[in-house]
């Protein structure tokens, strides 16, 4: 933790008398971060602000709020936290740090300060590399997150990249520190613990300082990146024109570049949260650039849409009506209706509350929407297609339920699934061969 001291003293550019946030959840990482940050505001006589905030997700949250509270009121630390009270039909993960970076973000410019700190360590770069490429991303995306990165006005920086968990919690041991632990990061449920628990440990077993290997490997994706990127936005302007893609000189481009401008334009439209966007995306959108269609559109996470409309492609967002939603399926989705989609390793169900696919014979990433008007299943070992409509008549589904009863879809909008009511010609028996798994309940 010397190291991480020395780099806050003396190379992250905080000075005297500088306005410092710092993003705290309680726990052993941001409390280390905190308690470093306090020692140097009394050396530097920062103006620190300690911001939190809470998920509203566990019965714990409130406590813990309190604990951080009454610690920096001990201090003499600035303290400021918000309360989540309600999420959308978005990815519970990727909402949460979107909520959290744009409260940080405006306390930053509230007190005008030139730093926001996060306590992200080494270990959480291994797991977001790992991650990002198991999904798919970009060369950026490839690279995890970065020290040190320029915002508008101001700096983020994360001192704990060179140190693992264990060495944080060790310091933490050795100077006292007092911490809440959130147990939901035990939970199999989520991709991140997953790598936490079963992968890292194989990769530490192999190298003590893999951690530091993959901090290398992630400054040279960096550099690399920043070269292309270079090169990408010199063409960029001459193929896109107030948010219009022109496909015909985007043909011409070099693969790299074509690739390198969807990626901006995503990161555009999602900032820089990559792990909501994956190569798949990507390969859906260029598909639709190089199809001999005139006319088609991709959908994408959070309600945005890609149109092709002969050599133009737009992106916009396609606003839910009232009762209505639409929600890419990942690890688990929790329905407006109150039901849940989960996404399984495996499960004995061979009822309608369960389908088994194949991605050689569906279009990834699936998607569950509200039905819509002419919507068709073909239904498993029956000729030809059959209306939803019908299906809910024969079910004696009530209308007020039929408006929002979920439909499973494929990236190219093939239905392959009415949970609790039909399967598609796309589901597999248990003997026969399929890799994606999803439960209703």
């Amino acid at each position: 933790m010397e190291e991480v001291y020395d780099f806050l003293i003396n190379k992250s550019g905080i000075k005297q008398n500088d306005t410092v946030v710092v993003g705290v959840s309680g726990g052993p990482d941001s409390m280390a971060l905190l308690y470093l940050m306090n020692k140097l505001r009394k050396e530097l006589d920062l103006f620190l602000v300690c911001a939190h905030v809470d998920h509203n997700v566990r019965v714990e949250s409130e406590d813990e709020r309190k604990f951080l509270e009454k610690f920096c009121e001990s201090e003499g630390i600035y303290f400021k936290y918000m309360k989540i009270e309600t999420y959308g039909d978005d990815n519970f993960e990727n909402e949460a740090r979107t909520i959290r970076y744009n409260y940080f973000d405006k306390l930053v410019k509230e007190y005008n300060a030139k730093f926001l700190l996060t306590a992200h360590h080494g270990d959480d770069l291994i797991e977001t590399i790992l991650m990002r490429i198991v999904r798919g991303s970009s060369l950026k995306g490839y690279s995890g997150f970065s020290r040190i990165v320029d915002k508008d006005g101001y700096k983020i920086l994360r001192p704990l990249i060179t140190v693992t968990k264990e060495q944080i919690e060790n310091f933490d041991k050795e100077n006292g520190i007092e911490y809440v632990i959130d147990k939901t990061n035990f939970d199999d449920i989520h991709t991140r613990n997953r790598y936490r628990k079963y992968v890292l440990p194989f990769l530490k077993s192999e190298n003590p300082n893999v951690h530091l290997k993959f901090l290398k490997f992630s400054e040279i994706l960096l550099e690399n990146n920043a070269y292309i990127d270079k090169e990408m936005n010199n063409l960029k302007n001459k193929v896109l024109k107030e948010g219009v893609l022109d496909t015909e000189r985007f043909k011409e481009l070099d693969k790299v570049i074509q690739t390198k401008i969807i990626y901006s334009i995503l990161e555009t439209i999602y900032g820089d949260d990559l792990l909501i966007i994956g190569d798949i995306h990507v390969t859906l959108i260029l598909n639709l650039i190089n199809s001999n269609k005139p006319n088609m559109t991709v959908h994408l996470p959070n309600n945005v849409i890609c149109t092709k409309t002969y050599n133009n492609v737009t992106f916009d967002f396609n606003e839910p009506e009232e009762e209505v939603y639409e929600i890419e399926i990942n690890d688990i989705v929790n329905l407006p209706t109150g039901k849940n989609i989960e996404v399984v390793k495996n499960t004995e169900w061979t009822n309608n509350f369960a389908t088994r696919l194949s991605s050689k014979e569906v279009t990834l990433p699936l998607h569950v929407r509200t039905r819509k008007n002419g919507d068709k299943i073909n239904v498993k070992k029956m000729t030809g297609t059959k209306k939803l409509n019908d299906i809910f008549i024969d079910e004696k589904i009530p209308l007020k339920d039929r408006k929002i009863w979920p439909v499973v879809l494929d990236a190219n909008e093939n239905i392959v699934w009415i949970p609790g009511l039909r399967k598609s010609k796309f589901d597999k028996d248990k003997n026969e061969e399929y890799d994606i798994v999803l439960r209703y309940y």
